[in-house]
């Protein structure tokens, strides 16, 4: 393989990435977007769709395989194809935790009365900013972005932790709904767990860039 047609590759994975990415933020949009309707055919969607997700990561890590057997990588295109590999493995878990959230909605009655947090509205919101971000510092090598996109992760933390605070305050305040506060505290959850694959991604992109391990999420 030249070098053309080598780089022409590289560049067809990291579109690849980038349409992973996409796909997994509609996919979280739309789990949201069940929850707040209690729309279960909406929920059902997230679910059918999570295997194109994983074909995916499937796609890529061939994609990230044939780059390696058919060149002899420079040291910086190794880390390329392997930031690659760990990308698409992140993207796919987030892709899981937003099956996890879509599930959550065929748990909880449709003609309940509590409606979700707009805590956890904001949460998404700032995700789905840090999905777009960790991607964009990918593609761009942009160090600067990276440490941007891994301190908003701060402020979904700080979320989280007001979140757990007040669902149990009204769980002790009102017990007839204690199913319903139950799983909102799971799609906290989620939604952290999400912030921390997007840190992760900029980790992977720190060490594209410089070759040094990073820890984000300390």
């Amino acid at each position: 393989m030249s070098r053309k047609a080598f780089d022409k590759s590289l560049h067809n994975m990291h579109n690849a990435l980038l349409r992973m990415g996409s796909k997994v933020e509609k996919q979280l949009r739309t789990s949201i977007e069940s929850l707040e309707k209690r729309d279960i055919e909406l929920a059902k969607q997230v679910v059918k769709e999570d295997d194109k997700v994983d074909d995916m990561q499937k796609e890529i890590e061939n994609m990230c395989i044939s780059l390696i057997a058919m060149e002899h990588p420079l040291a910086s295109d190794l880390r390329d194809v392997f930031s690659g590999i760990k990308i698409a493995t992140d993207l796919e878990r987030m892709g899981d935790h937003a099956v996890d959230i879509a599930k959550i909605t065929k748990r909880i009655s449709a003609d309940n009365e509590i409606e979700i947090m707009p805590d956890l509205v904001n949460m998404t919101s700032i995700v789905i900013e840090m999905i777009k971000g960790c991607l964009d510092a990918y593609i761009d090598k942009n160090l600067d972005k990276c440490y941007e996109i891994a301190n908003k992760d701060n402020q979904v933390d700080d979320i989280y932790k007001k979140v757990f605070k007040d669902i149990f305050a009204a769980m002790d305040k009102d017990k007839s709904f204690i199913n319903e506060h139950s799983q909102f505290l799971f799609v906290c959850k989620y939604l952290e767990r999400l912030g921390d694959r997007c840190t992760n991604i900029c980790e992977s992109t720190i060490y594209l860039i410089t070759g040094k391990i990073e820890d984000l999420n300390e």
